[in-house]
């Protein structure tokens, strides 16, 4: 079936919301990595056997990620005329007597954690109801709206997780999907789609935080026939992780974004870079990339609007390194994954000597929604420097592991309040943003916003948002030592200072873990971290002193008692 028209679209749609809003019972289990690692997948082949023994209707759909890590595995129920009720810690065992409560009209409430009456897309603002009243054996389960975890967050980039059958272009269709491509390429120009992204002050999510329409803009002016647009799911995306589970739960979200941005850049040709070893998120990437092919969303004549685009998925073995622009191109054309000197812009010459333009997940899965709204409607989110919101994964001395999105301008405070704070007992020390090459920041400044240039005058960097809380019984000597030892095996030995420095960096830093430093280690430290920060070849390179830098400014005392006393405050370090 080619889709050419918005009324074909809305057929497409009209179906997937017969599957999201059924006449049976829908049931839906989150099997992203951290669900099937819980045994999600146990869990969805006991609710099909119990269907069939029980004799109801019904249907088990497999999800992506909603975002309680910790609740795992989660399990989502859609009835008629019924508020939505989210499930957690659902094992194989307790699905006969949950579905037997559920074909009675009496949900149980053992492990019950929301009610949900209605949902409101971000995407388009178009609501959702699943029910107009709350049965009265419910009414004491918090709303989902409620939630002290769900209130807080925008769903932007994630707004199709955990909802939908990433492998159903259908459902992905009746949450608002590929009605933001239709608005481009029939009613938008080019120039007007990059002036909206400008506007809407999309940074990109990859780490930098470059503007987005900028980027566009410079690789539209370039001169070139042959240009491209290209997705970073490289292992050198610091927020990699959480991203595979957007991949695993939205995969049309970033098939759409990057049609809009050939058509916009001028491109007909794109790739995805999967780092190799993702077998969940390559499925469901190839899947969304051949279901659009089939309905004429790739391919040629787009929507029949004359533009033309294709785009293909790309396995590579390249490490961290790969998450820099041109190391990724390299390993695209075949050859090692090294960086080259950016003397030229990849913008103006990328892939294969064309202007290139490279963005994240999280940026291409933001492109559709601007192109639905509005740049007026994105920008007033957030701050002024950092529009939007942040996908942002919590991990380390907290309660409860997750996975949010918040508005910028979010206090990291409140951020960590939202992975359920710190175990009892525990204070925090210090926390980290931006993956290994950020600065850790210690606990006095936990009000600062979230935002791109707030955590970059602080020392640190936003990055793609994986959060470390770190509590009294962790060393910042240790953690430095360790993210030195990661950054060291994931250069890739090109130019000296990085491959050099780094190692030397961690020699130094493993000494004064051991008792064998000196004083003057101090001054070799900073010497190091200026040399690498100006003369390395990419920002692997650049950004790695970071992370030392960061905790000689805020936990020299740490160090000093490293040295002189030769103790280990936190008993971590073999003294």
């Amino acid at each position: 079936m080619k889709i050419e028209s918005a009324q074909e679209l809305n057929k497409l749609k009209d179906a997937g919301e017969k599957l999201l809003l059924p006449g049976g019972i829908r049931i839906q289990v989150g099997t992203s990595r951290c669900g099937v690692a819980r045994g999600a997948q146990e869990v969805v082949a006991a609710f099909e056997k119990e269907l069939t023994a029980q004799g109801l209707e019904g249907r088990v759909v497999r999800v992506g990620c909603i975002g309680m890590c910790h609740e795992e595995p989660l399990v989502e129920i859609v009835m008629p005329g019924k508020p939505k009720l989210t499930y957690g810690g659902i094992t194989a065992e307790l699905v006969p007597a949950l579905l037997k409560s559920l074909a009675k009209g009496k949900p149980q409430k053992k492990n019950l954690l929301y009610r949900t009456n209605q949902e409101t897309l971000a995407v388009n603002g178009r609501a959702f109801t699943y029910a107009a009243k709350t049965p009265a054996e419910i009414k004491s389960i918090p709303a989902a709206e409620d939630s002290d975890f769900l209130k807080p967050q925008l769903r932007i980039a994630m707004r199709n997780a955990g909802a939908i059958d990433p492998m159903n272009i259908e459902e992905y269709a009746a949450r608002g999907g590929y009605a933001a491509l239709l608005k481009a390429v029939t009613q938008m120009k080019p120039e007007e789609i990059i002036d909206t992204v400008t506007k809407a002050n999309l940074r990109g999510r990859g780490g930098g935080g470059f503007p987005t329409g900028r980027k566009w803009q410079a690789c539209r002016e370039a001169h070139g026939t042959h240009k491209y647009v290209l997705c970073n799911c490289s292992e050198g995306d610091p927020g990699i992780g959480m991203h595979k589970s957007i991949i695993e739960s939205d995969p049309h979200g970033i098939v759409e974004g990057m049609i809009i941005g050939g058509y916009a850049i001028g491109a007909r040709e794109g790739y995805i870079y999967l780092h190799h070893g993702n077998p969940g998120a390559k499925e469901k990437l190839q899947h969304a990339i051949d279901q659009a092919y089939e309905y004429g969303l790739l391919g040629d004549n787009i929507l029949g609007s004359g533009f033309s685009f294709s785009l293909t998925l790309k396995e590579g073995a390249g490490g961290y390194v790969c998450g820099e622009s041109t190391a990724l191109m390299a390993t695209l054309e075949g050859r090692a994954g090294e960086p080259r000197p950016k003397y030229i812009h990849t913008a103006e010459k990328g892939l294969w000597d064309g202007p290139t333009n490279l963005n994240n997940v999280e940026t291409w899965c933001n492109i559709a929604p601007i192109i639905m709204r509005g740049a007026e409607w994105f920008s007033a989110i957030g701050t002024k420097t950092s529009a939007g919101t942040k996908v942002i994964s919590i991990s380390g001395n907290v309660n409860t592991p997750c996975l949010v999105e918040v508005p910028m301008g979010t206090p990291i405070a409140d951020i960590i309040a939202l992975g359920g704070g710190l175990p009892s007992g525990s204070t925090l020390k210090a926390f980290q943003l931006g993956g290994p090459p950020a600065g850790i920041l210690p606990a006095d400044q936990a009000g600062i916003a979230l935002g791109f240039d707030e955590l970059a005058a602080a020392g640190s960097l936003l990055g793609s948002g994986g959060l470390i809380v770190m509590d009294q019984s962790t060393c910042v000597v240790d953690m430095a030592k360790y993210f030195l030892s990661f950054l060291e095996k994931e250069s890739c030995g090109r130019c000296v200072p990085c491959r050099e420095g780094v190692k030397r960096m961690r020699e130094v830093v493993e000494g004064i873990s051991i008792a064998t430093g000196k004083e003057e280690d101090i001054a070799l430290l900073n010497e190091l971290a200026e040399c690498l920060s100006s003369a390395s070849l990419c920002d692997l390179g650049k950004s790695a002193p970071q992370v030392v830098v960061s905790t000689l400014r805020h936990f020299m005392d740490e160090y000093q008692t490293h040295i002189v006393q030769q103790v280990c405050p936190a008993k971590r370090c073999s003294m």
